[in-house]
């Protein structure tokens, strides 16, 4: 008996070790996203690449690669895999484009944009999460990531215009200092919706100054949160 507990420990011990992470994350891009729809080169690669179980309190990193919202702290969630993805194919970037995010949570998103693009701008109101992210990006050696504390809804003038914005908390409608912001050409993926209930993903292409706006998906993010 007693060597059938320290097999089944042992068993544990190893379906968790970092090691396996990396099958783990090859898995992900197989069942999640090109099962999905996924086809984008880049997003693809991005995703097959980056340690996401770091981006993810240790309690949770043995639950990093499973088709689900995670908590991060602060009453915020790192998305799901798939919406990470989908967020990300549907801007089409280019590695020379520059990229406004808003809502920098764990980083993990921010990442993403930054294996494919040539510049990140992300933007975090929770002081504490920033710190914190901005932290471990640097130690990740990603140093065209910028993380700026501050009410993204204000966008960030100061490196306007951007080739696209994407925003990873829900407004109830379109902060129009980010429309601004969007160069013409540019795409903007955003939730739109109340605070409790289901939310709308709307891809947006600005046009002469004009918007198109596309409803994508049904999705449900933690609220866009301003300074009060």
């Amino acid at each position: 008996m007693m060597i059938l507990v320290l097999l089944c420990t042992y068993t544990l011990l190893q379906s968790n070790a970092p090691q396996d992470y990396k099958q783990l994350r090859e898995k992900m891009v197989i069942e999640q996203l090109e099962a999905r729809g996924i086809h984008h080169d880049a997003t693809l690669q991005a995703m097959r690449q980056i340690e996401r179980h770091l981006f993810v309190p240790s309690p949770y990193q043995s639950y990093a690669y499973e088709d689900r919202p995670l908590p991060i702290g602060f009453r915020q969630t790192i998305s799901q895999p798939f919406i990470v993805a989908s967020m990300t194919q549907m801007l089409d970037l280019s590695k020379d484009d520059r990229v406004l995010e808003i809502g920098t949570g764990s980083g993990y998103q921010a990442a993403v944009l930054a294996e494919i693009v040539a510049q990140v701008y992300t933007i975090e109101i929770v002081k504490e999460l920033a710190e914190r992210t901005k932290k471990l990006l640097r130690q990740l050696n990603y140093n065209n990531i910028e993380v700026v504390i501050g009410d993204g809804y204000q966008g960030l003038r100061s490196a306007a215009p951007f080739d696209a914005i994407i925003v990873t908390a829900a407004p109830e409608k379109i902060p129009e200092p980010l429309v601004e912001q969007l160069k013409d050409g540019g795409k903007m993926i955003i939730p739109i919706g109340p605070t409790k209930g289901m939310q709308t993903l709307k891809l947006l292409k600005k046009k002469k100054g004009k918007l198109v706006v596309q409803d994508l998906m049904h999705v449900r993010f933690v609220p866009f949160t301003r300074k009060k």
